[in-house]
């Protein structure tokens, strides 16, 4: 039944779609000068958008930050959730939260939830390879509104979650020095501000193919200045994600674009970041070569030094472009 659900809203979306479009094939898309576009919601299938669809005034300013819940989960809590209030301890001091081991941050995009397939898959990976604390940040009242809506409410978003970090190690303990912060999508510019918000204090963060439909240019954006060490995983540039470079170290992945091996429409491209990131969370296993420009990192004809792309190790630094070839199925 779920199936034919999908199938029908991918036919109805087809027959109102301005043009004629497989669903996930933003083939058409120019950035900067397209209306639509397609983007996937959290369970990976495409949604049109339209990205001159005015903003809900009411929405953002009532859905904010604010809003976000935080849900907690170790190893001695798996699979079931704990869920942090900001200004609330007793949340913190009845949780299996432990100062003393490192903490996870992981955010979602739109149209999606802490249900939504990055999380699981991301936070299963940390805790296979690491004790620590995993925080899952469900922002769906906001990111499940209009494309447009979500993207305007970012900022706030991050700022709600930097806030809240700062509260919970003044709170309940921890270093700053053991915060990673990962976000997909929309939600690798929401660590991008939840970091800048925290004075860059995060030792790593990493974003997976940060959102690029109205984010070129944005200062809102994603940048250097979020945390200590800041890395990118392009693999949609200049159609869902952002294709220039934005971290200290930027890795582009068979030439960082649409198509990914295995990948035959733009969407699963796009999500195709957190799954190569999950991936060498558990294995550290794709090797990039640094780069000396964007055109060799587009063409994957990258030969100098080498760096281990993604993983969890919190010491890890490095900067400039790198470039790899991965496989078409799990690990890659």
């Amino acid at each position: 039944m779920k199936l034919l659900v999908v199938v029908f809203a991918l036919i109805a979306a087809c027959n109102t779609a301005p043009f004629d479009s497989i669903p996930g094939d933003n083939s058409h898309y120019v950035e900067g000068e397209s209306r639509f576009i397609w983007i996937p919601d959290g369970n990976g299938v495409p949604q049109l958008v339209d990205l001159e669809e005015p903003v809900d005034e009411d929405v953002l300013y009532g859905r904010n930050g604010a809003n976000n819940q935080y849900w907690l989960f170790t190893r001695r809590n798996p699979n079931n959730h704990q869920i942090l209030v900001n200004g609330n301890a007793n949340s913190v001091t009845n949780s299996n939260y432990n100062r003393n081991l490192p903490l996870k941050v992981i955010v979602h995009g739109w149209n999606s939830n802490g249900n939504s397939d990055i999380n699981p898959i991301i936070t299963s990976a940390f805790l296979a390879v690491q004790d620590c604390n995993v925080i899952v940040v469900d922002w769906r009242d906001l990111a499940n509104r209009n494309y447009i809506t979500a993207a305007n409410g970012v900022p706030g978003v991050g700022q709600f979650l930097g806030n809240f970090l700062i509260w919970l190690i003044n709170t309940a303990g921890g270093n700053w020095n053991n915060v990673h912060l990962v976000g997909f999508s929309l939600g690798a510019h929401v660590v991008g501000n939840a970091g800048r918000t925290a004075g860059g204090r995060p030792r790593r963060v990493t974003g997976l193919d940060p959102a690029g439909p109205t984010w070129g240019g944005n200062s809102n954006a994603l940048n250097a200045n979020a945390g200590g060490y800041v890395e990118c995983i392009h693999t949609d540039g200049g159609l869902l994600g952002i294709f220039d470079p934005i971290g200290h170290t930027d890795f582009y992945p068979n030439g960082g674009r649409n198509a990914q091996p295995g990948c035959w429409v733009s969407t699963c491209s796009h999500s195709r970041a957190y799954d190569l990131y999950a991936s060498t969370v558990r294995t550290n296993h794709l090797v990039g070569r640094r780069c000396n420009n964007l055109n060799e990192a587009r063409n994957v004809q990258c030969a100098g030094a080498t760096l281990n792309m993604g993983n969890g190790i919190l010491s890890k630094s490095g900067s400039g472009l790198y470039g790899l070839q991965t496989g078409d199925r799990w690990p890659y």
